[in-house]
């Protein structure tokens, strides 16, 4: 007999849809309040995991390879031994398929797409929009409802450290390298932080180390700027957003940890990306698109963004 108060959730990555993923894993949470709820991800998110307070095991997946059965025979058996009573897949891919087939039978409870689950999706609208709204639809499914995107108000950290301006803007110019297609140049964004700056606003720069020849670009042609590339942690990213006056990103994974917060965020978008399904979650969202960003001109983000600023909206 399945252990009815024993819960498993998966979700493995990446980070923007693990924030995503968040309200969905609260909703889940408030719904079994008494169960053991562990969660199945990967090592980036383990930490993210124990501070939210949804869960009360975190299990690492290795994700073995093909060619690694001994690897694929401890994860058949720590699913089963664990005697799930239901299974939430968050995930959704071929790869949690296949762990639903790795489950003796008679198998726990699916919550998902999985051939056979018990609680299966398989509505075209599932995937026509954000992977949250996914969630909610199949969550709903299994009884969960009142889904609602989490604000991210646990996350807590020092700034004390930064040197921070009573009002400035979050500028976060990176995105991953194998997409510099969904970069606007540096010089725009060089351009519009010396707008900013004329209008009494700091622009504080966010990005890794890896995007030091971006900021670094911006910092040199803004001395007004407070570059804090390669300085924050994921877990100061809400908190600073939470102070900030506005956020002019790229369509990258700090915009998701942006924007939940309330933070006025304008996110821009070339085609190489779609807004209608990455766009962040939030109140204050607001989105720019062209073609090619190069032809995204400084004048036009700060137009909108000075608009933003201040708008109620």
């Amino acid at each position: 007999m399945k252990n009815s108060k024993n819960i498993l959730v998966i979700k493995l990555g990446a980070l923007g849809d693990f924030i995503q993923s968040l309200g969905p894993m609260k909703a889940i949470r408030a719904h079994h309040p008494d169960a053991q709820i562990t969660l199945l991800t990967t090592k980036p998110f383990e930490e993210f995991a124990k501070k939210s307070g949804y869960f009360d095991e975190i299990k690492i997946d290795e994700r073995p390879k093909w060619h690694q059965p001994l690897k694929w025979i401890s994860l058949k058996n720590w699913l089963n031994d664990k005697n799930f009573a239901r299974i939430y897949d968050l995930q959704n891919n071929d790869r949690t398929a296949l762990y639903f087939k790795l489950l003796n039978t008679p198998k726990s409870e699916w919550v998902g797409v999985a051939k056979g689950a018990s609680h299966r999706n398989t509505s075209p609208e599932r995937t026509k929009g954000l992977a949250f709204y996914g969630h909610v639809q199949t969550l709903n499914l299994a009884g969960i409802k009142n889904v609602e995107i989490d604000n991210l108000n646990w996350i807590e950290s020092n700034l004390s450290a930064f040197d921070l301006k009573d009002r400035y803007i979050l500028i976060v110019p990176g995105c991953a390298p194998t997409r510099p297609l969904k970069r606007w140049p540096a010089e725009h964004y060089a351009e519009l932080a010396n707008k900013l700056a004329a209008d009494g606003y700091q622009p504080v720069l966010i990005g890794t180390k890896d995007e030091q020849d971006v900021t670094g670009q911006i910092a040199q042609a803004c001395p007004q700027a407070l570059d804090l590339t390669g300085k924050t942690s994921l877990f100061d990213l809400p908190v600073l957003a939470r102070g900030a006056s506005g956020c002019v990103s790229n369509d990258t994974g700090p915009a998701h940890l942006i924007a939940p917060t309330g933070c006025k965020i304008l996110v821009l978008y070339s085609n190489d990306s779609n807004p209608v399904r990455h766009v962040p979650l939030g109140i204050n969202v607001h989105t720019l698109q062209e073609d090619h960003l190069a032809d995204l001109s400084a004048g036009r983000v700060y137009e909108t963004l000075s608009t933003l600023l201040v708008s109620g909206a």
